[in-house]
C-alpha cells in the first residue's frame, strides 16, 4: 500500500500538540511553586499568554489540513450525520465549558485559587474538559472522516487522559484527605458514580447564569462556524 497519504501536516499536528501539552501541563505542575515566586494574578497571566496562542495555532493548523491524508470514510452525504454532528458537539462544549468555572478567576480579576468542586457536572464526571474533548473528537471526527483528523484526535484525547492522572495528583497533593472523599464520592466516566449509588445528580445546580453563558456560546459557534472557517484558511499554513 502507498503512503503518500500519510503527509507531513500528521506528524507536525502531533508535534504541536506535544508543545501544547508539555506547555499547558508543566505550567500547571508549576503553579503552586511560581505562585509563591511572582503571585496568583501574574501567573495566571502568564499561563494564558503560553497557552493562548499555541492553542490558537492549534486550531488554524487544524482547520487548514483537516483533510489531509486518507479519506477512511465519506458520511457528510448521509442526512442524520450532521444534526449528529452538532448535537455531540453542543453537548461536548457543555462538558468542556462547565460553570465550576469561575470566569474573574481565569481572567485573574480575582485572585486565583484551587478549588475542589462537587456540584452540577462534576457530579456526572469529576474530569469534564477529558469527557466534553473526547466527545468533540468522536464528532468531528465521524464528519470529517480522514486519517489527519484520526492522528489529531488520538493526540487530544491521549493528553486529556493524561489530564485525568495528572489533575487528580495535584488536587490530591493540595486538599489531601478532602480531595480522597470527592474521589471515592465521583467517577471519571460519566454517571458511573451515580449508577452505583456513590452520587446523586441535582438538576437544580444546571439552572444557573454560567449555562446560559454556554448555550448562547455554542449558538454564536454555530453561526460563525463557516466564518471562522473562512478566517483560518486565510491564513497559509
Amino acid at each position: 500500500m502507498s503512503h503518500d497519504w500519510l503527509t507531513p501536516s500528521h506528524l507536525i499536528i502531533l508535534g504541536l500538540l506535544l508543545s501544547f501539552a508539555i506547555a499547558h501541563s508543566g505550567l500547571a505542575a508549576l503553579r503552586p511553586w511560581a505562585e509563591t515566586k511572582i503571585g496568583p494574578r501574574p501567573y495566571r497571566i502568564l499561563f494564558a499568554l503560553v497557552s493562548l496562542p499555541l492553542a490558537v495555532i492549534l486550531i488554524i493548523y487544524f482547520f487548514n489540513h483537516r483533510y489531509d491524508g486518507l479519506q477512511l470514510w465519506q458520511l457528510q452525504g448521509v442526512p442524520i450525520v450532521k444534526p449528529i454532528v452538532w448535537i455531540l458537539s453542543a453537548i461536548s462544549f457543555i462538558f468542556l465549558y462547565p460553570s465550576t468555572f469561575n470566569l474573574l478567576e481565569i481572567a485573574a480579576i480575582q485572585k486565583p485559587q484551587v478549588h475542589l468542586y462537587e456540584t452540577g457536572i462534576i457530579r456526572i464526571t469529576r474530569h469534564p474538559q477529558m469527557v466534553g474533548q473526547v466527545i468533540w473528537c468522536i464528532a468531528h471526527t465521524l464528519w470529517l472522516g480522514t486519517s489527519f483528523t484520526l492522528v489529531t484526535s488520538f493526540g487530544l484525547i491521549l493528553h486529556h487522559l493524561f489530564g485525568v492522572w495528572h489533575g487528580d495528583r495535584r488536587l490530591q497533593k493540595h486538599f489531601g484527605e478532602s480531595f480522597e472523599k470527592l474521589k471515592f464520592r465521583t467517577s471519571v466516566i460519566p454517571f458511573v458514580a451515580i449508577i452505583q449509588g456513590r452520587q446523586t445528580l441535582h438538576l437544580q445546580e444546571f439552572l444557573r447564569w454560567a449555562y446560559v453563558g454556554v448555550a448562547i456560546f455554542i449558538f454564536l459557534l454555530w453561526q460563525a462556524h463557516p466564518l471562522l472557517i473562512r478566517a483560518t484558511g486565510s491564513v497559509d499554513w
